[in-house]
Formats: structure tokens, sequence, C-alpha cells
């Protein structure tokens, strides 16, 4: 009985899929506040064209580039799927756990999917240099790599609070060319009057986005790019799920209940998208479990329009949240700190077709699930993929109270070995 589960580069899928035209009800459109200037102007004159044009797509499967194509194989992809059969044995549940290991990827994590296809259509364009936000440091990482690959230059603003203990990535997106600031910087003027309130402001992803936004206004050589929230994103995230389910077919298996963690929704979304196309085009009967903090369970916030990010430079999104100001405590996990959901998700979550877990902010149960991963199946999972990973183990037990034999699907969708400092702080080992 095999554990790996491949796919050969000539079985990569050739298109992403776009839910929007599939989704139960309409998706309500991005828009300008009741007052100042429009932010729908803002936002075409900052985004990459293409990725713009993608943004407010209908067509249901879209052509993946021939140059983008190429782009992921040499950044590994496919990935393997992989069957959880020691941490099965060791849990002593019914149920069948299999993982994606998009920790294969070149800088840790699934962000580079999106970022390749980016950078490819920036390159295109005639732009020159990329300007961004992090939280976590996967996203800018993933950036950093794409846009030098793609001979562009890239500016990237880090939360503070993650800026501050991550130095070993902060160094490995210095290597790739990029410029890093930790955010609120002085660069920008949302950065100075919130560091002239607070010299020592942890920061937030809201706010890196309010300075890769202003700092992409800059130029007409420069432009922003986001690594969530976004349809587009979503969009070439599918390349995760597609693949995935490539594989099942492989194994004459199908889920059951299909998880991940969820800040802004990249990484959920391109895991449990395609799913969600078997859902509502095959009716399918999965579950779909999103794992969060406490620290910032936008999932169960108010269903609105609200900014996407601090300083309201964006359009208004009509999505889960908590509030674009709102302050949240810093966590290990920080990609998951994000005070809304995306969109296409935020519409999943209330038509009753996403279900939510937050764990506690402290992290010691989910670190200890991912201490007890690590050592039952050979791979570190990143802070915010800890969240997966215990999720998973959560429903397995379930599984085993019951005596199901289900199929539990989860994305690990970063490693940690950058990130041990964090997992030592909670563990305290």
């Amino acid at each position: 009985m095999h554990t790996e589960i491949v796919l050969s580069p000539d079985e990569l899928p050739t298109k992403w899929y776009n839910i929007v035209p599939d989704l139960p009800s309409p998706l309500p459109p991005p828009k300008n506040p009741e007052e100042g200037e429009s932010r729908l102007d803002f936002l075409q004159k900052v985004l990459i064209g293409e990725c713009l044009k993608q943004e407010m797509s209908q067509e249901r499967w879209v052509d993946i580039p021939e140059g983008v194509l190429n782009l992921y194989e040499q950044a590994g992809r496919p990935r393997q799927l992989f069957r959880a059969r020691r941490l099965e044995e060791y849990l002593k549940t019914p149920a069948r756990m299999y993982y994606k290991a998009e920790f294969y990827s070149p800088t840790g994590s699934h962000k580079v999917n999106t970022a390749l296809a980016q950078a490819y259509y920036a390159k295109k364009e005639g732009l020159e240099r990329l300007a961004t936000e992090t939280g976590a440091g996967q996203w800018g990482t993933a950036l950093a790599y794409a846009s030098r690959l793609c001979g562009l230059e890239c500016t990237i603003y880090w939360v503070r609070a993650v800026y501050n203990w991550k130095q070993e990535r902060r160094s490995f997106m210095k290597m790739l060319g990029a410029k890093v600031h930790a955010s609120p910087s002085d660069k920008t003027e949302v950065g100075k009057k919130l560091l002239k309130e607070d010299p020592e402001h942890v920061g937030s992803l809201g706010i890196a986005i309010s300075e890769g936004l202003e700092d992409a206004a800059s130029s007409d050589t420069v432009a922003y790019s986001l690594g969530s929230v976004l349809n587009h994103v979503l969009m070439h995230q599918t390349i995760i799920g597609l693949e995935t389910q490539k594989q099942f077919e492989k194994v004459d298996d199908y889920p059951d209940v299909v998880i991940s963690c969820l800040g802004g929704g990249s990484n959920f979304g391109g895991f449990a998208i395609p799913f969600y196309h078997d859902l509502l085009t095959k009716k399918k009967d999965i579950r779909f479990i999103a794992a969060q903090s406490q620290a910032s369970p936008n999932l169960q916030g108010e269903y609105r329009y609200d900014f996407a990010d601090h300083a309201e430079m964006t359009p208004m999104l009509k999505m889960y949240t908590l509030g674009h100001q709102v302050k949240m405590v810093p966590i290990k996990g920080d990609g998951l700190r994000y005070h809304g959901c995306s969109p296409i998700l935020s519409l999943l979550r209330h038509e009753g077709l996403l279900d939510t877990i937050a764990y506690p902010p402290d992290e010691k149960m989910v670190f200890e699930k991912a201490q007890l991963f690590v050592q039952k199946e050979g791979f570190l999972p990143a802070p915010e993929s800890a969240y997966s990973v215990c999720c998973a183990i959560d429903e397995a037990l379930e599984c085993k109270k019951k005596n199901e034999e289900k199929v539990i699907a989860f994305n690990i969708s970063g490693h940690g070995l950058l990130d041990l400092v964090g997992y030592q702080e909670v563990l305290q080992f």
C-alpha cells in the first residue's frame, strides 16, 4: 500500500478553476464607500492588469499560460499527496487521513502558486517592481522568489511583530533580492502616522496592505501584488485542489471532510474550491472546515461590506469581518491574523457551506498536535498549517469515538523550518 501519491509533470492541470459562475448565489461586487475618492478607480491604477481582469472574470476555466506552467514545474509542481498511515495507526482511528505537501515549495509554502502567476503577468505588462505586504513571511518570500525569477524588483512591508522574530526568513527574502521593511514603517505616510502614535506598534496585515498600496501608487512602473483574499488569488491557488482530485482518483478514494487553516483565504480556497465544484455541480456530500485562531476568528465576525486594509484605500468588500481597524494580539501563526475573509469563502460560509473552528490564541494545543504530527509523519508544518493538522486530528479522533470510516483531507500549506523559535517559545523545549 503506497503512502505517497504522485503525479507526473504531464498530469499538471493546465487550467485554473474560477468558482464564481458556480456559486449558489451571485457574488456581491466590490464597491466604493459613500464618501471620498473612488477606490475602484484606485485599484485599477495599482493592480496588475491581467490580475484585475481575472478578478472580474465570469469564465469557469482559465488557461494557465505556458510560461506559468514552466515556472510551476521549476517550482516542483505537481506536489505529492500523502496518506498519514503512521498518524492513523497512532490515533487508532478508522478514518483515512491524507495531506497535501505544499511544504515542498522552494520558499516553503503554497504562496508561490499565485506569486509566479502575478510576477509573470507583471513582467509581460512592462512593470519593473512589485510592492506587497506579508504577515507570517511566507507570501513575502514567495513574491521575492517569483519577482527575481521574472526579472522584477520587490518591496515587502512585513508586520512588525513577526519581522522582529523571524530573522532567518527575513534573510531569505533579502537573499532573493527583496527590500524588506518592518510595518508600520517610516517609508509611507500611513506608516509614519502610526509610528508617531506608537513607536513600538506591532503592526497588522491590514496596515501592511495599506503601505504596499501607497508604495504601488507612487509610480507607473510599480504594481501592488496581493497574496490572499481576492478572487484571482484564490483562482491561481486552485492548482492545489485540482492536483489533489487527480491524486484521489489514482487511489480510488474521495474526501468526506476537507480541512485547511484560514486567514485571508488563499490556502483554504486553493485546496477546497475544486472540491466545492464537486459539491455544487455534482452534489457530492462533503464537509468543509476552516481552522482559525481566536485571535482573529474572522469567519465568526459580521457578514457585511468592509475595507480590506487599515487606511481605507481599497474598495469595500462583502465579507465576514472583525472590522478593518480591529486590534489583534500577535500569535506565532500570524498568517491567520487578518480581520476579513475572502468574499468567495465568506459567501460560502453565509450559505451554510463552510464550518469553522477557532483555537485558543496561546497556541499550545495547536502546536502540541503539530509536534505529534512531526513525530509520526516526519514533516514539520508551518505554524499556520499546524491549525490544519490540529483540526484533522480532532476530526480523526471524533471518527474513532463514533467508529466512522471517514476520509479526511487536509492541506499543509507550508513548512516550519524557519519558524522553530515560535514553536520553542510556545512549547518551551
